[in-house]
């Protein structure tokens, strides 16, 4: 049984959709509900659900940064040559333009967080398992 289940609902926010459109960039399910999308701002804000063992490639963002508010679940979150940093509720991240990362659930939970980006994401290869798989909480927190 995977930890926190209960983030499959929702934790604040509605878990939303299987996140179809942006399938092609992830390994394993996520689920996206779209928060703020109004052409007037300048940043998109949405609600991403990851399923145990479920992350993203990594990516950049151009032209703009990324923050991630934790709001259920445990997940990692790692910058290109630094280590993996573990991820639970209330945790913040700040993704600065330029710089190359990941982020997704830990193997054995649901994970959630909302994004608020800016600028264009350029979207790079997958995580690998072999990667992912070295992961523990513990070491790398």
């Amino acid at each position: 049984m995977a930890k926190y289940e209960e983030v499959q609902n929702g934790v604040i926010f509605p878990v939303g959709e299987k996140n179809e459109a942006f399938a092609q960039y992830f390994v394993g399910q996520s689920y996206l509900k779209t928060l703020v999308a109004d052409p007037n701002v300048n940043v998109g804000v949405g609600n991403v659900t990851f399923e145990p063992g479920c992350r993203n490639n990594w990516h950049i963002h151009r032209g703009g940064f990324q923050l991630l508010l934790v709001t259920g679940g445990e997940g990692w979150y790692q910058e290109e040559g630094k280590p993996a940093q573990f991820l639970k509720a209330g945790d913040v991240i700040v993704t600065h333009d330029g710089v190359k990362h990941w982020h997704g659930a830990a193997k054995d939970s649901w994970f959630e967080h909302i994004a608020i980006t800016a600028g264009k994401p350029e979207w790079l290869e997958p995580v690998t398992d072999e990667e992912y798989n070295k992961l523990k909480h513990g070491e790398c927190d």
